[in-house]
């Protein structure tokens, strides 16, 4: 039999790390070519990893809700052939005496020397470590002594490569132990101490009053990373919004006239959301500097056009895929971008990469009925546009004859922007632009 390791493979140019949410082979299954693995999930999508090869899942190098990096190997499969064997994985549970250590991605190739006792020494724990952390290990000349007392944050407290860094570092911040036995008898020292007791305030939590009839919802994985977001939001960009409202009776009664040709020449609904992504691209082309990022003291300037646009999923969720270069887009491939993001959002489809890269985000407040919104910035970008329901109301037009009252087509728009780097003026130009964009429409348009 020959053992098949399978990493974690790359999921965009901007993707590094993944989280394991669950297993869907468990140790012992049969797999078939292109069986779903496993689920994990990269910022805010889920995406399946499926086997190349064909045989019988027999070790899992990860646990649910544990990271890790591209690259790593997460899983051994068994498949029928030769005695081909590619990963240390498989042989570390005896010491390695002559072999070269495997090259591990970001990590600088470990003399053979070191490795060799390294290996012997992880061979006498009993606690699980991945090649990542045996690396780290030995590269910093940490015994296994001394990682044994680290507390990990993993599954059954299993030590990840971030638990070993921040030790490292808060380590390298005080003071420095010089020699090898020096760390071991301070380690030992640290386990035989006793625990002082602790006192009845030290166990003081805050309690939440519920009713009998309240129900307790625990927050799911995306909606602690959106609650995570918008915190780190808020607290990193002071908020202005702007308001304006704009005439788009033109835009409305060219869309009606449209759409029906659209849809049996393009198999493909035109809405409104790419002609508003299209008005913002142009906009940004006229104003640029609403397409920057902040870094300390330093505004980047981004080349490249990339609009978000916010998408509400079934379960609730909310999740952003970006088109990218949106500005080199015309009004049909904007249109199928649109509806293809959207309809692979809602089916949980989407790419990592495909939620990265954003310079600029579109939230479609309307759809739900709201005629205007103040939303929050998605980090990095410092500026994010609400568009509202579109609404006839009565409105006072010039005429060469005087005014007159007549009802159009109104909506409401609203770009909340950072304050650090966005001012007033150009945040409302900015919005005033993309309004003068819609209300401009040439009803006489062809596409």
């Amino acid at each position: 039999m020959a053992q098949y390791e399978l990493l974690l493979p790359k999921m965009g140019e901007s993707v590094a790390e993944a989280t394991v949410i669950k297993w869907v082979k468990q140790i012992g299954d049969s797999i078939d070519l292109d069986d779903t693995i496993l689920e994990i999930a990269t910022d805010k999508v889920d995406s399946e990893v499926p086997s190349p090869v064909a045989g019988k899942l027999v070790k899992q190098l990860f646990a649910a809700d544990e990271v890790a990096q591209v690259g790593d190997v997460i899983a051994i499969i068994e498949t029928e052939g030769g005695n081909d064997v590619k990963t240390e994985e498989v042989v570390q549970s005896a010491p390695v005496v002559n072999e070269k250590p495997e090259t591990i991605p970001g990590i600088e190739q470990l003399s053979e020397d070191k490795t060799t006792a390294a290996q012997s020494d992880f061979a006498t724990s009993e606690r699980f470590y991945s090649p990542l952390v045996k690396s780290i290990a030995s590269q910093e000349n940490i015994s296994i002594e001394e990682l044994d007392a680290i507390k990990g944050s993993g599954a059954d407290g299993r030590l990840n490569k971030d638990d070993l860094l921040n030790y490292i570092s808060s380590k390298n911040s005080g003071q420095t132990i010089n020699t090898p036995q020096e760390k071991a008898e301070i380690v030992a020292d640290v386990k035989s101490a006793p625990v002082p007791a602790q006192t009845p305030t030290a166990n003081k939590t805050s309690t939440t009053s519920v009713s009998g009839g309240d129900e307790i919802i625990e927050m799911d994985r995306m909606r602690k990373l959106i609650a995570d977001h918008m915190v780190m939001s808020k607290t990193t960009s002071p908020h202005v919004t702007s308001f304006v409202e704009a005439d788009v009776t033109n835009l409305v009664l060219w869309r009606n006239k449209v759409k029906n040709s659209f849809e049996k020449r393009e198999n493909e609904k035109i809405t409104f959301t790419p002609i508003f992504v299209e008005a913002v691209a142009k906009a940004i082309k006229d104003f640029p500097l609403i397409n920057v990022s902040v870094n300390g003291t330093q505004i980047i300037k981004k080349r490249d056009i990339n609009i978000g646009m916010a998408a509400a999923l079934p379960s609730g969720n909310l999740i952003v895929p970006v088109i990218k270069n949106a500005d080199q887009l015309n009004l049909v491939g904007l249109t199928k971008a649109v509806n293809d993001l959207a309809a692979r959002a809602r089916i949980s489809k989407l790419k990592p990469d495909e939620t990265q890269g954003g310079t600029f985000t579109l939230t479609n407040v309307g759809s739900f009925g709201n005629v205007m919104g103040t939303p929050i910035i998605n980090q990095p970008q410092v500026a994010i546009l609400a568009v509202g329901a579109i609404k006839k109301k009565p409105a006072v037009l010039e005429t060469e004859h005087g005014d007159v009252i007549a009802i159009r087509h109104m909506m409401f728009l609203s770009l909340s922007y950072d304050h650090r780097v966005v001012d007033g003026s150009l945040g409302g130009m900015f919005v005033r632009r993309v309004a003068d964009y819609l209300e401009n429409w040439d009803f006489n348009r062809e596409i």
